[in-house]
């Protein structure tokens, strides 16, 4: 929709995803993000953390099932969705503003870990038809080798 903030934020989550539902039966997982920028200090000519930037995140549906099952504590994301403002009174009547993601992506940054990918499908809706991909050839040092590169197709985005 035009006129939406849309940001990207990478960081570490600081709790494991807290998976909810609405009164009307939908999942939502919360989460919050903690991005601390790296800074160069001249005077100790060392690089020291910025202030870290912590930022409550809305995931919805199935996205917000996957990431509650599949995400925890500690792990280093990439957020991208609409950033929202709220305003609301907090319990001393004090008027409070916050800064909140709702997010239409979240995915585990490779950065400094490994991932296996499951492809989940929704409820009510048969696997895609025909056969399965496939699987990759387990390398080793026994395999012949390769025929040489393979041709460059184009970028995919």
């Amino acid at each position: 929709m035009a006129g939406e903030t849309l940001v990207t934020v990478v960081g570490n989550l600081t709790a494991d995803p807290e998976l909810r539902h609405t009164n009307s039966g939908i999942p939502v997982a919360g989460f919050t993000v903690a991005s601390t920028p790296r800074v160069f200090d001249r005077d100790r000519n060392e690089f020291v953390d910025g202030e870290p930037l912590f930022l409550r995140c809305s995931l919805w549906r199935q996205a917000g099932e996957n990431a509650a099952q599949s995400l925890t504590r500690g792990m280093r994301v990439i957020v991208t969705g609409r950033l929202r403002q709220r305003t609301f009174d907090d319990k001393e009547g004090i008027r409070r503003t916050t800064l909140e993601i709702d997010a239409e992506e979240v995915a585990a940054s490779l950065t400094y870990a490994t991932a296996k990918i499951t492809k989940t499908y929704r409820q009510g809706t048969p696997p895609q038809s025909g056969p399965p991909p496939a699987a990759r050839p387990a390398s080793d040092s026994t395999a012949a080798p390769s025929p040489g590169p393979a041709p460059a197709d184009p970028h995919p985005f």
